[in-house]
């Protein structure tokens, strides 16, 4: 396994990088927070049509760049340090993993081929309320009509999900439990019996909704996999999000140790500048330290998740290379963000400031998709079942 970026991978995260410190700074991101859509429907159309990043992991037998998903990575951690305001996230990093992992082959022509052609965005919704964000969370049910299917229930914490064109969700059969009888269903968000509205929620920056499904009913073309058998793949495409999640940590890990040594810098108490004195030395080689440990987390886990989509012998580590990826970056941005918030003193508190901005993201993104405490039992619970531990 390689662990150096190729050149065409550096180009990659270096055009991102200037891109978005352009397109995605202080002002911009507060203007597109304010609204209830949540991003630039221009700036989303320029990266679908000029940067073609929604495209960047889809083969190229269905319009995309055929690259892998540590590129992904590499953008999402561009991302994260900018706090872009995009669907990304949601469009690629969910919805585009799921059709990748679960969609047939008529499935992926259409609609992989749609999210290439243009800016169509799309996500995912399976959680009902539950923060345990496992199996357990699918309350929305499906049954039989005949050839098609009935879905009824609600969805929390959907990212995206009133902006969002193309839906894909997870419904359990009717008197099934835990991961018995999930499937996954295609809907485009104007399929009669579909409502959404937006939930305001601590992070402005990513906008969250719930979604509704009242008696909708759609034919058998819009079963993605086999009827009552989608967990595992639900899974996979969760641990493949747990990941891109992680490294947009990293980046935000990145911007505020950036931003906290520059203001640090110029800070003077005492007639000297405060990061001349040797506990904020300190603290800043901790938060250092934290950021590089939890990047080497991140492209490792992106490796692995690359072999999980295309085929490869580290395909059976996704499990653990997520929850390891994600509890770390979890617990990391979270206490460099506070640290952060502490060194700026007083202001960082400020609506002036850019602090809050990522304090506010550190908190949404570490408990979206499980926490630290979640994924280290998950870690736990994986090890005492192979036996590595009793």
């Amino acid at each position: 396994m390689e662990f150096a970026f190729t050149e065409e991978q550096e180009m990659i995260r270096d055009t991102a990088a200037a891109f978005l410190a352009e397109v995605s700074d202080s002002e911009a991101i507060r203007q597109v927070m304010a609204t209830q859509q949540g991003y630039d429907p221009a700036l989303w159309q320029r990266i679908c049509g000029e940067m073609y990043w929604q495209a960047i992991h889809i083969p190229e037998a269905y319009g995309g760049m055929g690259l892998g998903y540590v590129e992904v990575v590499a953008m999402m951690e561009q991302m994260g340090k900018h706090l872009l305001c995009s669907p990304f996230f949601s469009t690629v990093c969910l919805a585009s993993n799921a059709l990748l992992v679960a969609g047939t082959e008529e499935q992926k022509s259409l609609w992989l081929g749609k999210l290439c052609e243009s800016a169509l965005t799309a996500t995912v919704a399976f959680n009902g309320g539950s923060s345990s964000w496992n199996a357990d969370a699918i309350t929305a049910t499906w049954k039989r009509s005949g050839d098609d299917f009935v879905l009824n229930g609600n969805y929390r914490y959907v990212v995206d999900g009133h902006t969002s064109e193309l839906l894909i969700v997870a419904a359990r059969e009717q008197g099934s439990t835990a991961e018995d009888g999930i499937s996954l269903f295609l809907l485009p968000a104007a399929t009669a019996g579909v409502t959404s509205e937006w939930l305001p929620t601590m992070d402005q920056a990513r906008k969250q909704a719930s979604v509704d499904l009242s008696s909708v009913t759609v034919g058998a073309e819009a079963l993605m996999g086999e009827a009552g058998r989608g967990w595992s793949q639900l899974a996979k495409v969760l641990d493949l999000a747990a990941i891109a999640l992680a490294a947009e940590q990293v980046g935000g890990c990145q911007q505020l140790l950036d931003m906290t040594v520059e203001y640090t810098s110029e800070r003077v108490q005492f007639n000297r500048t405060i990061a001349s004195f040797q506990a904020v030395k300190h603290k800043a080689a901790d938060m250092m330290l934290q950021t590089e440990v939890a990047r080497s987390g991140i492209y490792y886990a992106a490796c692995v998740a690359q072999e999980a989509l295309f085929g490869g012998e580290l395909a059976v580590e996704l499990p653990e290379a997520a929850s390891i990826a994600k509890s770390y970056c979890s617990d990391a941005y979270f206490a460099i963000a506070g640290d952060s918030m502490q060194l700026f003193g007083g202001v960082g508190f400020t609506w002036e400031y850019d602090v809050h901005l990522y304090f506010k993201r550190a908190k949404s993104s570490e408990q979206m998709l499980g926490g630290g405490s979640v994924h280290r039992e998950r870690i736990a619970v994986a090890l005492l079942d192979e036996g590595v531990v009793s």
